[in-house]
């Protein structure tokens, strides 16, 4: 198995890529792990989402967008739990910063995802 180096960190984190990602694995990751991650995104850009809180975001989804991986993206059913476990510990980080905003902007583009 591939892991991803421990030198990738927030910096690494791009949103062209973020939504290259998106698009390529949307329904390989599913829509649970795309919605967590869309939830991310909008609390990141959030102008009252403090620092730390970002670096946590930007971390959790850097990890889902390195192509490296502890667990293949391409494994059929396995392949995103790993990214579905960072993105989970980020949400249970930041939560504050997940609100009612935040959470319609990551389901109507889930479901812009997944219905078109």
């Amino acid at each position: 198995m591939a892991s991803k180096s421990s030198g990738e960190n927030s910096q690494d984190y791009s949103e062209e890529s973020f939504w290259q990602k998106v698009k390529q694995f949307a329904k390989q990751a599913g829509r649970e792990v795309i919605y967590k991650a869309l939830c991310l995104y909008y609390a990141a850009q959030r102008s009252d989402t403090p620092k730390w809180a970002k670096t946590v975001i930007y971390g959790a989804l850097a990890y889902f967008i390195a192509p490296l991986d502890a667990v293949p993206d391409l494994t059929p059913f396995v392949g995103f739990t790993d990214d579905l476990g960072a993105i989970a510990a980020a949400l249970a980080m930041v939560s504050v910063y997940i609100n009612d905003d935040v959470e319609q902007q990551a389901a109507a583009k889930t479901a812009q995802w997944f219905e078109s």
